[in-house]
Parts: structure tokens; sequence; C-alpha cells
């Protein structure tokens, strides 16, 4: 039985305490959160549970094997570090940190202490995005041409954070396990519309070796909820839309076909361009809620020594590219090419 301590019972802390409380080898011992009237929810939801404002009381319990953080992303630093000090697992939600070099100090003490660090990048852990996997993975899209998503909503707004960190991290997750390369240059655009608030809307495009390209754009200032990427490929090409009810994954056969022909009267070649417009099918997706499947996988990685698919390598790869992105929306779209030394390729 694995003693689990959740710090942040906000908006998404009691979705996570939930999926603890019901895993049958886990037990949430104790919840910690600044405001009373949470600490209040979180006591008359799970009679019995240890209530407390103070988030170094929680660490330094001795029956708690496993901290999980769901606190503002300024504070993930500091509380993941102290937990893993204590000898504690860490879960923590995303991004990791609010530098690539606060994320690469967790990883190292991590390892010193053969203690599991694991991001909640829960996209990862969907029917959608694993079964997008196992088409790329298996050959069925081709050669990869570009990613384009648009994710924007009206709110949440967050103020220690822009845009970019709160709802490009979750494209970066996904594009971080699709993917078969890494980003080498970021450019990003965007713009705050309230004084001393960050930025609002944001354009990303990210640049790599071959001929792929990705873009996201994010937004709290939309009237509806979109969130929809297209994923093109040689082969065929995934629509993926997160808020469609069913068939969230639309694979379609369609595309176009190029072929070189030469003249006979002249040494010239011709591209000859054809459209291929097959069948459209919606693949099969298990339905299982992703964050119980990353919260069982976390558990799993804990009883089992094994490093987690959305490890703290993977969130120091996308808190990179979110910095990057970061210096040159400030610079106004100027490219940043991404620093690879430190980051594992």
């Amino acid at each position: 039985m694995i003693g689990i301590g959740v710090i942040g019972f906000g908006y998404w802390g009691p979705n996570l305490v939930r999926n603890f409380h019901e895993m049958m080898d886990s037990r949430v011992l104790a919840v910690s959160d600044q405001r009373m009237d949470r600490l209040a929810l979180a006591a008359s939801r799970y009679p019995g549970i240890g209530i407390m404002q103070n988030p170094s009381e929680l660490i330094r319990s001795p029956a708690v094997d496993a901290v999980v953080i769901a606190t503002p992303v300024s504070t993930h630093f500091q509380l993941a570090m102290e937990a893993l000090r204590a000898g504690k697992h860490v879960l923590v939600e995303k991004p990791l940190a609010m530098t690539s070099e606060q994320s690469w100090q967790l990883i190292e003490e991590a390892e010193r202490r053969h203690l599991v660090l694991m991001v909640d990048h829960t996209f990862v852990y969907t029917g959608s995005v694993r079964k997008m996997k196992e088409l790329i993975d298996a050959g069925e899209v081709g050669d990869l041409y570009y990613y384009d998503s648009v994710r924007v909503n009206l709110g949440l707004f967050q103020h220690d954070v822009n845009v970019l960190w709160d709802l490009a991290v979750h494209d970066l997750s996904i594009m971080d396990h699709l993917l078969p390369t890494r980003p080498r240059a970021v450019s990003a655009t965007g713009m705050r519309h309230f004084t001393q608030e960050p930025e609002n809307i944001a354009y990303l495009t990210l640049f790599y070796d071959s001929s792929l390209i990705a873009h996201i754009h994010v937004n709290w200032l939309a009237p509806v909820k979109v969130r929809r990427t297209l994923i093109g490929g040689s082969q065929k090409m995934i629509i993926y839309d997160d808020v469609e009810p069913s068939e969230k994954v639309k694979v379609y056969d369609r595309g176009v076909t190029t072929e070189s022909q030469q003249a006979h009267s002249e040494v010239v070649y011709k591209m000859q361009m054809g459209y291929r417009a097959g069948d459209m099918w919606a693949p099969q997706l298990d339905l299982s809620e992703a964050l119980k499947t990353g919260a069982r996988h976390f558990l799993d990685c804990i009883a089992r020594c094994e490093v987690p698919v959305t490890n703290g390598e993977v969130g120091a790869r996308i808190v990179q590219v979110l910095e990057a992105a970061s210096r040159s929306m400030r610079d106004r779209g100027r490219l940043i090419e991404l620093d690879t030394l430190k980051v594992a390729a």
C-alpha cells in the first residue's frame, strides 16, 4: 500500500485525490492547501483524511511514500525538491518547473536518491493520443509533414505563467510523445491585453531538421472551447478533436501524390500532381480516464522501479521549448535555436 500526500486541492487536485483514493494499492493519507475552505471540502469528501495548511508537514510525514503536487507553476520546484530530499517519490503537475535549470536539478536529485519523478502530462495517457502513437509508429501515416493545433477557450487565466505555459504545454507533451524527432528552433508571437497580466494569446511555430513543421495557436479569450489538431503525413492524415464526445480521432486516406516525368523533346522534368481521396475511419479508442491511467502508471513505476513515460527528462525538454518560446515572444517572433547540449534528444 503506497501512502499518497496531495499538495493543492484547487482546480486539479480533487481529481488527483479521487483517482488515487480509488486505487486498490494506494491510500491518500493527507491533503495540504493554503485555503481552509478547500481543506474543509477535502475533509467532507474523505472523512479521516489528514488536512494541513503547511505542505512541509505533509512532506515530513513518515507514512507518506509519494507526494503529488497540484499547485501554481511557480511553486513546483521548491515543493518537488523538498519532497525528493525527504525521500518521497514525486508526481508534479505540468509543467515540471519554471526553468530548465530547475528541471535538471529535480532530475538529478531523483536519480541520486533512486526515486520516481513523473510529470502529469495527462494527454499522453488518453486513448486518443495512444492510438495516434500506435498509428504513427506502425508507419500508417507515412513521413510526417506537419502538426497543426488550435487550443483556445475563455479562461482560466493564470497569473504566474503566460498562455503558452498553460495551454501549449499540452501540445508540446503530445508532440514529444508522438513525433520521431525533436524541434531545433522555435518562433513565437503573442500579446497581453490586460495590464500586469501575462500574454493571453500566442502563436508558436517549431522547426525540425526534416521538412516537418509544427504550429500551435493558444488563446484564453476565445468565445468557445476548441481542442483540434491536424497531423499530416505522406500516406494518411489525422484529425484529433478532444471536444468531440465520440470519434475523437479520425484517419483520412487522403493526400497528394507526385510523379516526375521526362519530356520527350527536351531534357526537362515535369512534376505531375495527383490527389488521393480515400476513406475516412474512426478507430476504436480506450475510453479509460486519462488521469486514472496516469495515476496507475505512477504507482506501477514506484512498485517496479521503472522510469515513467512522462519522466523528468520529458518535462525538462518541454520546459526548454517554453523558455525559448517566451524569449522569442518578447522579441516579437525572433527565431530561437534550442540548445540541445543539456536536454537529451
